[in-house]
């Protein structure tokens, strides 16, 4: 699929859009449906600019700040994680990248959880070397998360402190070392829907293992505070086009999607999405588990209906 063939798909009725992105979700990954939960383990008093982030120390906003967390905290909470029925738990720090001990911390927790908790481990630690990965991955670490977050073009316009190439050689690091490689990004930053086409064609390019998609919720104190939300429709679309692009990885919904979707949640599991994150967002709390848990149950099985369908049909 190219840029061309992705506009086109943007300009097709909405009902007809979702339909095919929900044909292309059970026919490459059945009714799967994948959740995780993420643990902001360092917060706050961040290096870089990134214009949405409540975690930059260039802004004032409000949000927590502390060192990192004891391995002890970690496991606790990855526990908390496979009883709630998360499959996979992220070890989430701010700042541009872990300095040497923190990383040895970081490995230590991650061989601490897999021993104790049994559950997948990822982490998203900012830009890391090849070395810190192959680290984290001997530490029994599964996959690692480092987002693109918006286009290559557009990316200088919400990010000055590093530049999208730094993003893409770690990911491309990543799976060098043998991890499986979660990104995505935000969608909602006044990008254009060319802009989104184009990060859903370079994810594909680099050949991740998960997307995740956020949806912007604007964060007082930061230059996107007063920008307009996207529109319920131009979500379900880019869901949509992402699925039609990667067709066969989990496409996980993730911060932004209880205020931006509303009661419009479901939805995004109609148009092509197959993944969640539960449990909060970060600096932004989120619905409660049991809420997420019995939707994912209704999805299910609306999805094996649908299957039925298309197997008959």
């Amino acid at each position: 699929m190219n840029p061309d063939q992705t506009r086109e798909l943007m300009d097709m009725p909405l009902r007809d859009l979702m339909t095919m992105a929900l044909e292309a979700k059970l026919g490459e990954r059945g009714d799967s449906f994948s959740l995780c939960t993420i643990m902001n383990v360092k917060s706050g008093r961040c290096s870089e600019d990134c214009a949405f982030c409540a975690q930059s120390s260039r802004y004032r906003t409000g949000a927590a700040v502390y060192s990192l967390v004891s391995v002890d905290d970690m496991v606790t909470r990855a526990l908390e994680a496979k009883e709630a029925g998360a499959s996979r738990f992220s070890l989430v720090a701010s700042g541009r990248g872990p300095a040497s001990r923190e990383l040895d911390i970081l490995a230590e927790a991650v061989c601490q959880i897999r021993a104790r908790a049994g559950i997948k481990v990822c982490a998203s630690l900012g830009i890391v070397d090849r070395q810190g990965l192959e680290t984290l991955k001997a530490a029994g670490l599964s996959r690692y998360h480092h987002n693109l977050e918006t286009s290559e073009a557009f990316f200088p316009g919400i990010v000055s402190s590093h530049t999208y190439r730094e993003r893409v050689d770690t990911i491309r690091a990543a799976k060098e070392v043998g991890l499986e490689v979660c990104s995505g990004g935000i969608i909602g930053l006044g990008e254009t829907a060319v802009d989104r086409m184009a990060m859903a064609l370079a994810l594909r390019d680099l050949g991740v293992d998960s997307v995740p998609l956020n949806i912007l919720v604007p964060i007082e104190g930061t230059p996107l505070a007063d920008l307009s939300g996207i529109a319920v429709e131009e979500i379900l679309r880019t869901i949509a086009v992402f699925r039609l692009v990667n067709p066969g990885i989990p496409l996980r919904i993730a911060g932004g999607r209880d205020g931006t979707l509303a009661d419009f949640q479901a939805m995004a599991f109609w148009a092509g999405a197959d993944a969640m994150l539960i449990g909060g967002y970060l600096t932004v709390r989120g619905r409660s588990v049991d809420m997420d848990l019995s939707l994912v149950g209704e999805m299910k099985r609306l999805w094996k209906g649908e299957m039925k369908n298309m197997n008959e049909s």
